[in-house]
């Protein structure tokens, strides 16, 4: 992967996000509490660990190994996520587009939330982020169905690089 694509890959990640949480505003707050049960009960809760995921390894690759998820009762609201979510993409965007190839080739040592050791080369644990991420606002667009609420837009990749066509084909 070079710089230039993980920079793509990530403003897919926030593309793809915004869609999503546009979708969840949408909801009452019963709504976005309700469970669900679903692989995390409520539309609240799968943000939120969707979320947390992307903190934990930002964390990593800072050095630093948390130890749990962060708890969803963090969040009172669907603001308060939001607001949290933008500061840290902010340094997620930061982070990635401060790095060369070398950055994106290196090897991190990090704790696993079980205390295990684990190690990574950067860009895979990137591609893993934007990935999750993917699989759990499929989670989401599920849970708006079932709540009779509208879909969130096209997440499509394909779709974000028709709207975003790379400068150099």
């Amino acid at each position: 992967m070079t710089p230039q694509e993980a920079t793509t890959l990530l403003d897919y990640h926030y593309w793809a996000l915004e869609k999503v949480l546009s979708a969840v505003d949408g909801l009452s707050d019963e709504q976005y509490t309700r469970d669900l049960a679903s692989s995390f009960k409520s539309v609240k809760d799968t943000l939120v660990h969707t979320y947390s995921a992307e903190w934990i390894w930002h964390c990593r690759w800072a050095g630093q190994s948390p130890s749990s998820l962060l708890d969803p009762a963090t969040f009172s609201d669907r603001p308060s996520l939001k607001q949290t979510w933008a500061d840290h993409e902010a340094k997620m965007r930061a982070l990635v587009g401060g790095l060369d190839q070398s950055g994106l080739d290196r090897l991190h040592q990090y704790r696993l939330m079980n205390g295990d050791p684990g190690e990574t080369v950067f860009w895979q644990m990137l591609q893993h982020v934007v990935n999750h991420a993917s699989y759990h606002r499929g989670q989401v667009t599920t849970m708006l169905r079932q709540l009779g609420a509208a879909a969130p837009l096209s997440q499509d990749l394909i779709r974000y690089y028709r709207e975003n066509p790379s400068p150099n084909p």
